[in-house]
């Protein structure tokens, strides 16, 4: 039991190959850990055991700092997320309020797609850390600023959010890790599996259907939730 605790207050991390410096084990250390292992693995393939073996502790040692793997993914995404928004600023003079929220949003995107299932982990996550509470009010306060209510500025944030995150899940299952040499995704296979005499037009268009692997995709999608958002909220 003692051996645990003493695990549970630092790990030997290793430093440029020069040996093994003593760092101080937390959740944040944990986190950090378990995302660099997700490449790897895959969010199916991520355990306790295996985050404790990669920082050389027993998994007993990581409880006292998550108290299981929810938890470890709720501070993987809090880690995340707060990377993205640590230096986020209130919009420059003259910036719109779509074009700063925008690129906020592209800005989560490319964290998420940093890491295999980056964003089926992500979602569903609870976030309790200052610096998320510090970019919703932001947030929310650069849309108020902007004429929506707070209503209104609430929807919004959660519409940007939700598609994002499920775009971004949708682009990753569909890179065929899970299928490994077999993905029914690949262009070149999708027509096959779809009777042209029967189903003529979605056979013509049947590749750009499924293709959400490209930041042009994302990007027309993210500018009908804009005109959107904009729409509602002038008829509303």
């Amino acid at each position: 039991m003692n051996d645990v605790k003493d695990e549970m207050n630092s790990v030997k991390l290793s430093r440029g190959g020069d040996g093994r410096t003593e760092v101080k084990i937390n959740a944040e250390v944990i986190a950090r850990t378990a995302l660099g292992l997700l490449n790897e693995v895959g969010l199916d393939g991520l355990t306790m055991r295996l985050v404790a073996k990669e920082l050389d502790v027993r998994a007993a040692a990581l409880y006292w700092h998550v108290k299981n793997k929810q938890e470890l993914l709720d501070a993987m995404a809090t880690l995340l997320f707060t990377d993205v928004v640590e230096r986020l600023e209130a919009p420059g003079q003259g910036e719109t309020w779509s074009a700063w929220l925008t690129e906020l949003i592209r800005q989560l995107r490319r964290a998420l797609l940093r890491y295999r299932d980056g964003a089926r982990m992500f979602a569903g996550t609870h976030m309790a850390h200052p610096a998320m509470h510090r970019c919703m009010e932001l947030t929310l306060r650069t849309l108020r600023d902007a004429g929506f209510t707070l209503a209104e500025a609430a929807r919004a944030v959660t519409v940007l959010l939700h598609y994002t995150v499920g775009f971004t899940i949708e682009q990753q299952a569909r890179d065929g890790a899970a299928y490994q040499d077999d993905n029914p995704y690949r262009p070149d296979l999708i027509a096959q599996h779809i009777d042209a005499s029967r189903f003529p037009l979605f056979h013509q268009v049947a590749v750009e259907v499924f293709d959400v692997g490209s930041d042009a995709d994302f990007e027309a999608g993210l500018q009908v939730i804009l005109a959107g958002i904009t729409a509602t909220r002038a008829t509303g």
